[in-house]
């Protein structure tokens, strides 16, 4: 339905103030997301935004419009997700795979409430930090942290602007201090992932007002089990570098207390990969957009910094 896609366009373009940066997060050209704009403008009869070559603001009608418009989009969604349900592609077997700790506190919720949207699913979940091989491997689908480097892969964006924060217990920072920059990681115990053998011990951090630097942290516990370090952080036994998504919960409920904020995590998108366009099944259709809508809500629901947020932050 292209109105609901103009009112989604709008409300990801309130959201981020960048055009470009909704038109990534949907799979389109910013020209299309342009036109869409102007398109619902001249449908309600209203300017919406004040444009510029580098700024884009709303405009206080756009303003009250949004406020009107962000749950009416919501009830739109919800209700064609649940005309899905009725549909002969609603029903069969999907097949994923997922990153350990992302699918067990965040996807998890997510897909139950997909299965009962859909009767007559059945799921197949797979989680492991070892990567997914979707071409060999009995999967519909992998939901992946990081940039594809197989260009052959369909990469469906989830969240392509998501990325790592540093972050430890209040009990470790109050026993050992809380490092003011990266630099400072080097006399702190680290909690690191291990993938394929290789370490991931050298942590990448973007500054404000400085330039990109990496830090090879003193690793004192490894696991190639991102749930582990995320337990181990969660324990006191050291800082750890983790996807936001994975510690959401725990940062909202300080549990785990961010470091660092002038400095920005590295990248960390998250993509669902699929081997080729003829493994996007009617239900992977149907799944895609919502994964990415639940995951919208969940991040207005735990007010996520605009660095990590998904469609935010500027490549």
């Amino acid at each position: 339905m292209k109105a609901l896609q103009d009112l989604e366009i709008f409300v990801r373009t309130a959201d981020s103030n960048s055009l470009s940066a909704t038109a990534r997060s949907l799979g389109i050209t910013p020209a299309a997301a342009s036109a869409a704009l102007k398109r619902l403008e001249a449908e309600i009869g209203v300017q919406l935004f004040l444009r510029s070559t580098r700024h884009l603001r709303l405009t206080s009608e756009g303003e009250v419009f949004l406020a009107q418009c962000r749950p009416a989009l919501s009830a739109l969604q919800q209700a064609s997700l649940h005309l899905a349900s009725g549909r002969p592609g609603s029903r069969g077997q999907l097949k994923l795979a997922a990153p350990s700790d992302l699918g067990r506190n965040v996807l998890l919720p997510l897909l139950n409430e997909f299965q009962d949207l859909n009767p007559g699913l059945d799921i197949r979940l797979h989680l492991s930090d070892r990567l997914a091989n979707v071409y060999s491997e009995p999967i519909d689908a992998a939901f992946r942290y990081g940039q594809p480097a197989d260009s052959n892969l369909v990469a469906l964006p989830i969240a392509p602007q998501h990325r790592r924060i540093l972050c430890a217990s209040p009990a470790y920072l109050e026993l050992r201090g809380t490092p003011a920059s990266p630099s400072e990681l080097q006399e702190h115990d680290c909690l690191c992932f291990m993938l394929g053998g290789e370490v991931h011990d050298r942590w990448k951090f973007e500054g404000a007002n400085e330039p990109a630097t990496v830090v090879r942290v003193r690793a004192v516990n490894v696991s190639n089990d991102g749930d582990v370090v995320r337990r181990w952080a969660l324990l006191g036994k050291g800082i750890a570098y983790k996807a936001y998504f994975d510690v959401a919960d725990d940062l909202a409920n300080r549990r785990l207390l961010p470091i660092c904020q002038d400095w920005i995590g590295e990248r960390s998108p998250l993509y669902l990969l699929a081997a080729g366009r003829q493994q996007i099944t009617p239900l992977l259709r149907q799944l895609h957009p919502f994964i990415v809508q639940r995951l919208e809500q969940w991040e207005h629901q735990y007010h996520l910094p605009n660095q990590y947020a998904a469609t935010t932050m500027n490549v």
